[in-house]
This record gives structure tokens, sequence and C-alpha cells, in this order.
């Protein structure tokens, strides 16, 4: 941070990014998402962030490292704090939503990785031309 924004407590775009490990880039594009709004503007035009942005970062980089899309974290951002029946009900309906999606890719995953064991087992019994490729229909 520079003099200026230790002394007011905002940083510009590059110092936020930096704070949270992104680039600035992604902070304007969180915020043509509607998910991220600097907390005001310099007499510059820079964008001008503090402490709450900067948390409110970090909760958006959280949510999508464990699976969540930008809709997602939008409707969890919209919850209101502290209320719990929105918790019970919003929050828990998305996260179930989630796990399922979860749920369905790991399927997905598993018949891929049966599909390619499969393939891989048939190349190494494999003693003229290769039986996967002839199989996959590639080569004739």
């Amino acid at each position: 941070m520079n003099a200026n924004t230790e002394k007011n407590g905002l940083m510009t775009v590059g110092e936020a990014a930096k704070a949270v490990g992104v680039a600035g880039s992604v902070l304007r594009y969180y915020e043509k998402e509607g998910l991220l709004v600097p907390s005001s503007r310099g007499r510059n035009g820079y964008r001008m962030y503090d402490g709450v942005d900067v948390d409110r970062l970090r909760f958006i980089r959280s949510a999508q490292a464990v699976g969540f899309t930008l809709g997602d974290i939008r409707a969890l951002l919209d919850v209101e704090t502290g209320n719990l029946r929105a918790c019970q009900s919003e929050v828990q309906a998305l996260l179930e939503r989630r796990l399922a999606k979860v749920d369905e890719k790991m399927k997905d995953l598993k018949r891929v990785r049966a599909a390619l064991g499969q393939a891989l087992d048939r190349c190494r019994r494999s003693t003229g031309e290769c039986a996967v490729i002839k199989d996959i229909g590639l080569r004739k």
C-alpha cells in the first residue's frame, strides 16, 4: 500500500487484488457481474476498496474454490446475514443442488475412469495394431 491508501484505509484495484492473490481484472469482472462494488472512487476515478470489500472478495474466492458458481455466490451474498430462516431454506437448498451436481459429476467421472481403465487393459494386451485406436474408429 502507498502512504495515501494506508492513511484512509482504502486500496486500489491492484492493492486489493494483491491482498487476495488475484489479478486486478478479477475484481473488475466481479464488479461487472454485480458481486463486488468498490467502496468509493478516488478523485482520479480509480476504484477504491476497503477491508469489507476485501473480505467479500475472499468469500467469493473461497466459495468458488469449493465449487459454487457465480450465480450461487450471488444468491449466498443476497441472503440476509443473521437470518436463520433464510439460511435454513435458501442456503440449504443451494447446498443440496450443488451436492447433487457434484454427485452427478462424480458418477460421470467414474464412468469415464472405467472406460479409460478398460482401454488401458486392451492396450496392454494388444500385440498387433493398436486396439484402442481401432475400437474408437480413428483408423480402419
